[in-house]
């Protein structure tokens, strides 16, 4: 990729973070990836409390994408598509706020196109879906372990 190529960020939280980036990993257009913790009180939260549920933060992908091969649209509209937006602090088995669906914005475009995604998800499923928007805040990389994860350890994401 040219140092010319635009870049954007995004940022998604949809249950365990390991399966979340994996499934982004596979659009084209994502370039690169990163875990951690965002949406909580506490500063350089670590994974044990953010576990314990002391910071309410939640495990996030962040993502850098080229808008030119995919758009933010897209990448909500697909991050709807790959958990249950309708539960609250849960993704199948795992429960707390840590596994909250919540889509984290960097300006009012993607506020809107998170606000538009949700809306036509919500036609698609019975129950209210829950997902948080709200604006990013600080971002904290999860610890080296948990980068790529499915990745290193030769696990199948299974969204």
């Amino acid at each position: 990729m040219s140092d010319s190529a635009q870049k954007e960020q995004a940022i998604f939280a949809a249950g365990c973070f390991w399966g979340v980036e994996a499934a982004f990993k596979r659009l084209d257009g994502v370039l690169a990836t990163e875990v951690g913790y965002s949406g909580g009180h506490t500063d350089n939260p670590d994974y044990k409390a953010v576990c314990r549920g002391d910071t309410n933060h939640a495990e996030v992908v962040r993502l850098v994408f080229d808008p030119a091969r995919i758009t933010y649209r897209q990448l909500c509209d697909y991050f709807f598509d790959i958990h249950d937006p309708t539960t609250l602090n849960r993704q199948g088995p795992d429960v707390g706020t840590q596994y909250r669906s919540a889509v984290f914005y960097l300006s009012e475009a993607q506020r809107q196109a998170a606000e538009d995604a949700k809306a036509a998800a919500q036609k698609s499923v019975a129950r209210p879906i829950v997902t948080e928007i709200a604006p990013a805040g600080p971002v904290t990389r999860a610890e080296d372990y948990h980068q790529n994860y499915l990745e290193k350890t030769g696990r199948v994401c299974r969204i």
